[in-house]
Formats: C-alpha cells, sequence, structure tokens
C-alpha cells in the first residue's frame, strides 16, 4: 500500500441523535477481510439492543445494523465464510443516516486501500457519521484516505511499523487497545473491536449497559491493562509447561501474596534455580518483571473501577508503598497511578430510557 492521498479536512461530525432514535451502526465489508472484524463489533451492538428490550429500558431497538460491502453483495472473508451483505457501494435508493461507521481489516485491507471507489466512499462519509472507527488493519483505509493526518492511530501490533512508514503524517501507537481522536476511532488487532464497540456502547448507554452486555459476552468492560495492547493476561498464555501455566494463574489471583522467587519455587515444586531459568524460558520474561506486570495490571483495575486510596491499592496489589507502585507505573506506563486514574477511570454516569 502506498500514501495516496494529501491530508484531508473533516468538518465536524454530525450532531448526536435524539435519545429515543435508532442509531445506525455499518460497518464497511470487502473480500478477504476478517471474520471477527466483522461480526465481533456488530454483535456488541445487537446484544446491546437485545438486553436494552429486555430489561424494560427500551421500547424498540437501540441500534439499527448493516453490513456495507465494498466488493459484491456476498462478502468472502479470510476464513472462507461468505457473509451477504446488506447493500453495496453502488446501491441505489435512499438509506438512513449512518451515525457510526466501522471499517474492517483483514487480508483484504490493502487492496481495499488502494481502491479509489472505497476511498472516494469514505471521505464522502466522514463529514456526515457522527463517529468513525477502524478495526484492526482497517486505519489502513482511513489512512489511505487521509483522515488520519495529523491524528494518533493504532492497529494491529504487527502492522505497526508498517502504517508508521506509510503514513509518516499519522502518529502511530503500538500499546493502546483503541484510540479516540476527535470522532475517529482506530482500534488494536482482531478482537480490539470488541472492546472499542463496548466503549462506544458506554457513550451511548452508559457504563451500567455497557458492564451487563461485557458480562453476557464474557469480556472485560474494560481490558485488564486498558491501554496496553500486550497485558500480563496474555503474557502469561506462552507457557507451556503446566505447573507454570498454573502458578500464572495463580499469581493472577493473588497478587498481593508473597511472590518472591523462593515462595513461587515452592509452589511450582520446583528449586529455585531452575524454576528462575524455565520460567524466563518459556514466558519470555524474568519472574520479577512477570510480577511487577501482574501487579501494574491488578492496580490499574483497582484505579479505573474503585475509589480506594493509592496507599490502599498499593498495599493490597503487594507494591507495600504508593512509592513503588508509583516507580513501577512510571517504568511500564510513563505515567503516575494518580494520572492515569485522571485520565481512564470511567466517569459515574446516569442512564436514561431509550
Amino acid at each position: 500500500m502506498q500514501q495516496r492521498s494529501p491530508r484531508t479536512q473533516q468538518s465536524a461530525p454530525a450532531l448526536r441523535p435524539a435519545p429515543h432514535a435508532p442509531l445506525r451502526v455499518a460497518l464497511l465489508a470487502f473480500d478477504d477481510a476478517q471474520v471477527l472484524d466483522v461480526t465481533g463489533p456488530l454483535e456488541v451492538f445487537g446484544r446491546t439492543s437485545r438486553w436494552l428490550l429486555e430489561h424494560g429500558e427500551a421500547t424498540r431497538e437501540r441500534y439499527v445494523l448493516e453490513v456495507i460491502s465494498a466488493n459484491g453483495r456476498e462478502v468472502r472473508t479470510s476464513s472462507g465464510l461468505r457473509l451477504v451483505a446488506d447493500r453495496t457501494l453502488s446501491s441505489k435508493g435512499r438509506t438512513a443516516p449512518i451515525d457510526t461507521l466501522l471499517i474492517a481489516g483483514g487480508r483484504g485491507v490493502r487492496q481495499a486501500a488502494q481502491d479509489g471507489r472505497v476511498l472516494a466512499w469514505v471521505r464522502a462519509q466522514a463529514p456526515r457519521v457522527r463517529r468513525l472507527a477502524s478495526v484492526c488493519t482497517g486505519a489502513f483505509v482511513l489512512a489511505a484516505a487521509g483522515l488520519l493526518d495529523g491524528r494518533r492511530a493504532v492497529t494491529h501490533w504487527s502492522e505497526c511499523e508498517q502504517l508508521a512508514r506509510l503514513y509518516p503524517r499519522i502518529t502511530v501507537e503500538k500499546d493502546p487497545i483503541f484510540i479516540r481522536d476527535g470522532a475517529l476511532y482506530t482500534s488494536a488487532g482482531v478482537t480490539a473491536g470488541m472492546d472499542l464497540a463496548l466503549a462506544l456502547v458506554e457513550e451511548d448507554c452508559g457504563r451500567d449497559v455497557a458492564l451487563a452486555v461485557a458480562r453476557e459476552l464474557v469480556l472485560f468492560l474494560r481490558r485488564p491493562g486498558g491501554q496496553s495492547q500486550f497485558s500480563a493476561q496474555l503474557a502469561a498464555q506462552t507457557a507451556e509447561r503446566q505447573p507454570l501455566r498454573e502458578l500464572q494463574a495463580w499469581v493472577m489471583d493473588h497478587p498481593g501474596e508473597d511472590l518472591r522467587i523462593p515462595a513461587l519455587a515452592r509452589r511450582a515444586a520446583m528449586s529455585e534455580r531452575n524454576f528462575r531459568r524455565a520460567f524466563t524460558a518459556e514466558v519470555g520474561c524474568a519472574p520479577a518483571r512477570f510480577i511487577e506486570r501482574i501487579r501494574v495490571e491488578a492496580a490499574r483495575r483497582a484505579l479505573e473501577d474503585t475509589s480506594d486510596g493509592v496507599d490502599a491499592i498499593a498495599t493490597r496489589v503487594g507494591f507495600g508503598t504508593a512509592e513503588s507502585m508509583r516507580r513501577a507505573f512510571t517504568r511500564a506506563l510513563n505515567i503516575s497511578p494518580t494520572t492515569y486514574r485522571e485520565r481512564f477511570r470511567a466517569a459515574p454516569t446516569r442512564r436514561t430510557r431509550t
């Protein structure tokens, strides 16, 4: 893919629809799109509509969903699964305005990002929609359309360097699960599209509804680690030996316990020397580094979801003191716990009937 367009100026997004009006969510797909990039976010919005109806919070569906194909009516995804789109870019007839437009990612994004017809359509939609978002490598379509110039963005971790190289006007960040820059949103790899969709639901319907939907889908409302694409929980999946996998799971549930090497080696039924060597080889980092990451993750969740003081959280998750926790946060995130809470703790929202 090559950078094909100069910076495109985007006008202010459309005003937010009335609370009782259904919100139309459209997802642009193409051949060889990643199927979860399409179905994952749409399931979040669809499940939200059903939850609101089932719990008497709405009298009609909050979200109206549609798939728009950049090719024919049938979209062949990269997994081989075929989806029937509601319409194509060339479909005739008047349609309701789009509130939120998402762009899928996947292997086919390279061709889509070079398709002048696709780029022209996306540029035309940008000033008309309230929110414009990409899932995974869908960011390359937004980039090729010039819509990310001068903005912060993220994509799948393996493609961040390429995005930055091809589009130097974009500030590419490797760690976030998703990034909002004005009315434009970009998200990390594959399942991060569902994280983004939950955040958009929270914007529309409030935290309580988003949390209920997350629970039904067995998802985190905000993935542990929040802005970190590679959380300690993901790293914990790399251990091959069962004793080490079990130990890692136990550590994640007990960050405030004695997690020094002698205690961990005893729990794994290994000598300290063998434990250090095996753990580092299988997990990819030394035990002390892993423990610090786990404790930072636990502290993040507490800072986001509770009003507990920093001292109390530091003690509970095993840092001992607020200063120790501050140093760990600075190493891991380049931010203090207090600043992190100010930025990422969800503000209480009042739920309104839709």
